[in-house]
């Protein structure tokens, strides 16, 4: 068989490959990204986008436009091969450079924006002319209360996204008091 010749994807590639895109996607990315990643990371060399759209029976403006994505995100990157006019590209390898990433720009952005949301929906409730009625005091009063539990919960996955993000670790028991309600014991 020669060199050029498309490898065959084994069971246990089409299999992790499956698997990570469908995660990919339950996260909001497309399956394909996880799937070429997938490729990539369990290649033993780089790939060409030939080899991509072959192995996985893609076309070439999917397999360009994931590409693109992903070396957006650091997942992937281009690799020179000496002698070879072909782009290659490689998986990025180090797991926890990638998932902290998505983390970084994505959900601490998203929980900030909630944190910044419910702070201007409590300064919106304390703005509201004085509740004539009992009806519109405990309304408000439920409002209240229950906006800032929400924003408690926010700046909670705010602090615990931040640890994972700098001390690669998180300490859960604050979200346990949380989760299990606020002054109890095991």
């Amino acid at each position: 068989m020669p060199d050029d010749a498309p490898a065959e994807m084994w069971e246990s590639e089409l299999i992790a490959s499956d698997a990570i895109g469908r995660l990919m996607e339950f996260w909001g990315f497309k399956r394909n990204m996880g799937r070429i990643w997938t490729v990539l990371y369990l290649s033993d060399e780089p790939l060409t986008a030939q080899d991509l759209r072959e192995r996985l029976q893609l076309s070439s403006g999917a397999v360009s436009m994931t590409v693109k994505d992903l070396s957006r995100w650091g997942t992937v990157r281009k690799v020179w091969i000496q002698g070879d006019r072909k782009d290659y590209f490689a998986a990025e390898g180090d797991l926890w450079k990638m998932i902290s990433r998505v983390f970084r720009e994505r959900e601490l952005v998203e929980v900030q924006e909630a944190i910044a949301n419910l702070e201007r929906a409590l300064e919106a409730l304390g703005a509201r002319p004085k509740a004539t009625s009992e009806a519109e005091r405990t309304r408000a009063s439920v409002q209240r209360d229950r906006i800032r539990q929400l924003l408690d919960l926010a700046r909670l996955g705010r602090r615990l996204l931040s640890a994972l993000l700098s001390e690669k670790r998180v300490d859960a028991t604050a979200l346990a008091r949380v989760l299990l309600g606020s002054d109890k014991d095991g």
